[in-house]
């Protein structure tokens, strides 16, 4: 699919998010938080439901997964070695990318119609470089049109396929203020993740070995581009270590990504997923810490952000992610040395990195 090239599709959600629980319900898995409340953050933040205010929360939650996601997938590519692949480092979207109710806000607002558009370029990629824009309509990829319509991003996917494995740049046509602009652009090594939106208030994230899936529920939860990075970096490196497949979970990972694209999914009463075993859960704590701060992202407040999750979205419910990470209590006692330890371990890599 285009998502592993161009990064993520946009999409759109019409529920609610699920009530807050009260602290006596996660007490077990919370040490103190009768006394040690620093760490809480009260403020809530609500799903928008239809019209313009619900096209422009899409719009930013999508922003931020491509910025954020951007530079974790293309500066973590050294430890993504078994799933590196060539990124051309921009996302796009036509009017078919949102669903029918906004298809036409998304036309008014954005220019969006049956052509691609870019919609983000990601930091330090070779579509950077190459001066490629927001706001450019895709025309042309190697002397060959770029489909349009309603399955415009799939079918560019299998033009592409084929391109990206074969070469080191890619010469692309673009339509700027209704000028044709010709530039080439080069392909950045990159973890080969796609990263997608999911249609639900639960907050969640979900990954099957090759896609990584953020709940807008999770979304409105992760306040800052930090804490959006803790997220991500967490399921990059379940991927990266495998455990969607020693699980034996990659299907119903992946049946619960297609059903999270979906407008409106399914409705579940479970994931079908297995919990994350303690050892796993840790690892991947340990290598997201390592992939954050090489992404550009402070650790620090790391155990801070997953108490806070822990605390606000408890283990009651089987649809948030505590429930599928049972081992809290063990992975916060352990995350504080682990980011000591990391940070260590960075400082003499750039020290080594460093021309003396």
């Amino acid at each position: 699919m285009i998502k592993r090239l161009l990064l993520v599709k946009h999409s759109i959600l019409n529920s609610r998010i699920l009530p807050r629980l009260a602290c006596v319900c996660c007490a077990v898995l919370v040490s103190a938080c009768a006394t040690d409340t620093g760490w809480l953050d009260n403020e809530e933040t609500v799903l928008e439901t239809a019209g313009p205010a619900k096209l422009k929360q899409v719009v930013a939650m999508q922003d931020r997964l491509d910025r954020v996601g951007g530079k974790l997938l293309i500066n973590n590519a050294p430890l993504c070695r078994k799933q590196l692949r060539n990124l051309l480092g921009f996302s796009v979207a036509n009017k078919y990318t949102y669903s029918p109710s906004l298809a036409a806000l998304a036309s008014e607002t954005y220019g969006l119609d049956d052509r691609l558009q870019v919609m983000n370029v990601i930091p330090d990629s070779g579509a950077e470089r190459a001066g490629l824009q927001r706001g450019d309509i895709l025309l042309r990829i190697d002397n060959k049109p770029v489909p349009q319509g309603l399955h415009a991003e799939r079918d560019t996917v299998e033009m592409l396929s084929s391109l990206v494995s074969k070469k080191k740049s890619l010469n692309l046509t673009v339509l700027r203020n209704k000028v044709p602009r010709k530039m080439t652009v080069s392909l950045t090594p990159a973890c080969g993740f796609r990263i997608e939106l999911g249609q639900t208030a639960n907050v969640n994230a979900y990954s099957d070995g090759n896609r990584i899936l953020v709940t807008q529920g999770m979304m409105l939860f992760a306040k800052s581009d930090e804490d959006l990075a803790y997220i991500l970096s967490k399921e990059m490196a379940h991927n990266v270590l495998g455990h969607a497949k020693t699980l034996q979970n990659t299907h119903a990972a992946t049946s619960l990504i297609d059903n999270l694209m979906l407008t409106p999914p399914r409705q579940a009463a479970s994931t079908g997923l297995k919990p994350m075993p303690k050892k796993f859960d840790i690892d991947a704590d340990t290598l997201s810490l390592a992939m954050s701060l090489r992404g550009g992202y402070g650790i620090d407040n790391a155990t801070r952000f997953w108490k806070r999750l822990a605390y606000r979205f408890p283990a009651t419910n089987a649809m948030n992610y505590t429930a599928l990470h049972p081992a809290t209590s063990a992975r916060l006692e352990a995350m504080p040395n682990a980011i000591t330890r990391i940070k260590a371990i960075d400082k003499r890599r750039k020290a080594l990195a460093t021309p003396k």
